[in-house]
């Protein structure tokens, strides 16, 4: 789902960044965290830094990795650059402190696994790898006080995938977000295709690609060249471990044809969405608003199933979130934070747990957004401390091992508005480090002219 009318029309302003943490709803006796809300004490315990979109700190708010570009609707570009990155990468979030800590940032260069690669930082830095950072501003007039933080990161040498990381004292991870820088050393050819079924095509979005190496020049590239097919940017279901199917030498081309929907993704539904940027009125989505509490408290619409339903067409934003202040603008200080209560109905329990679900959660099954079901009420409810904005999600439940499972509440339609992009990579012989040597994105169903 792309950025459309809407979103120019409703983000005319400064945005920052966020990917709440929320608040947790099943421990009552848990330990208290800022705001007021409460948390599973083991939620951050570790602080063994993971190499992916993670946030370690219960005082780490309202995360966004972007590539900046000037325009109001820039939180909403991936952190993906081409090599000459004539347009930075930004990363942004909020400190729930009472103090401003000094916070430092660095780069790992990682292979195609997400794994760190064998390289030196001098290979692929032209600075030492710590960066102070100095850009951080105090919040005003908020109810829950904070210190918004902001990096913009360096110039690389190689392209590739890269873990910006921020550290606290001790050299102790607080956030961490992946980064992309592409070389496009081949020519990549990414399009909407049709499934090779019956019932699927109604449901799924199938993305036929191909890859041609003429300018590159590639040993076993049929081997070597590794590629991963996402949907709105998303990791938790990309398609990985994808082979050519058709090799043409002659013509230097590697064809990628399947017919068992190794490259088809559930089209969903266009997400739900709700707005907070005023919290002395009530915005599209809320049922109540408390504010005299501290923080505020926003209770939701009540909600419900999607799936069995038509399709509906309406203007989302992929999954997304901006952050903004309607009385007084420049979310990035003066957007205050609300407990804000989710309710779903439902006539039954679903067949494991429910979550909310999207870039506020990092993509991610996170506890802080575990919805609890009272089967008196047929109801879930759950609440979760986020930063004034307007948001957009899904309700999904959770699977072992598996994605979660967003059909099963949203529907799934072909008409759908998603966006792909797919990456490929290539380690060349004698080398330590797999290059990113061709990226393309594609909008299926697109609503711009």
């Amino acid at each position: 789902m792309h950025v459309s009318r809407l979103v120019v029309a409703l983000s005319l302003l400064v945005a920052t960044a966020c990917v709440p943490l929320g608040t947790p709803i099943t421990d009552p006796n848990a330990a208290r965290q800022p705001g007021g809300q409460q948390r599973p004490p083991e939620y951050y315990a570790d602080k063994a830094l993971r190499y992916q979109d993670y946030t370690y700190s219960p005082e780490v708010r309202s995360v966004q990795c972007y590539v900046a570009t000037g325009q109001p609707t820039e939180v909403f570009n991936p952190p993906i650059v081409p090599m000459a990155q004539g347009q930075p990468v930004v990363l942004e979030f909020d400190m729930l402190s009472a103090q401003a800590p000094r916070l430092t940032g660095k780069l790992i260069h990682c292979d195609v696994d997400w794994k760190p690669s064998a390289l030196t930082d001098m290979q692929f830095l032209n600075e030492i790898n710590e960066f102070l950072i100095t850009d951080y501003r105090t919040s005003i007039n908020t109810k829950v006080p904070y210190y918004h933080y902001r990096l913009q990161m360096p110039r690389v040498k190689l392209s590739g995938n890269y873990l910006l990381v921020v550290q606290g004292a001790g050299n102790v991870p607080v956030v961490s977000r992946r980064v992309l820088v592409y070389d496009n050393g081949v020519e990549v050819s990414l399009k909407q295709g049709i499934p090779v079924a019956g019932q699927e095509r109604y449901t799924l979005q199938q993305l036929d690609f191909g890859i041609r190496y003429a300018s590159a020049n590639l040993v076993n590239p049929a081997q070597e060249v590794k590629v991963m097919l996402r949907q709105n940017f998303r990791w938790d279901n990309a398609k990985v471990n994808l082979r050519p199917t058709f090799v043409r030498d002659a013509e230097r081309v590697l064809e990628y044809q399947y017919f068992n929907f190794e490259n088809a993704f559930p089209g969903s539904s266009e997400f739900r969405f709700f707005d907070t940027r005023s919290l002395r009125t009530l915005g599209v989505g809320m049922a109540k608003l408390d504010g005299a509490a501290s923080p505020r408290e926003v209770l939701l619409t009540l909600e419900g199933t999607r799936a069995g339903q038509g399709y509906t067409q309406y203007e989302d934003i992929n999954g997304q979130r901006v952050f903004e202040n309607r009385e007084y603008g420049n979310g990035a200080t003066n957007a205050d934070y609300a407990n804000v209560t989710f309710q779903l109905h439902a006539e039954q329990a679903a067949p494991g747990p429910v979550y909310v679900f999207g870039a506020l959660t990092d993509w991610q099954l996170k506890d802080e957004f575990k919805l609890t079901y009272d089967v008196a009420s047929q109801q879930y409810t759950g609440k979760a401390l986020l930063k004034q904005g307007y948001y957009n999600y899904y309700y999904v439940v959770g699977k072992p091992n598996a994605a979660p499972d967003d059909v099963y509440f949203e529907g799934s339609h072909q008409e759908t508005e998603n966006q792909y992009d797919l990456l490929v990579y290539y380690r060349p012989p004698g080398t330590r480090a797999d290059l990113l040597i061709g990226y393309q994105s594609v909008t299926v169903n697109s609503r711009r002219p």
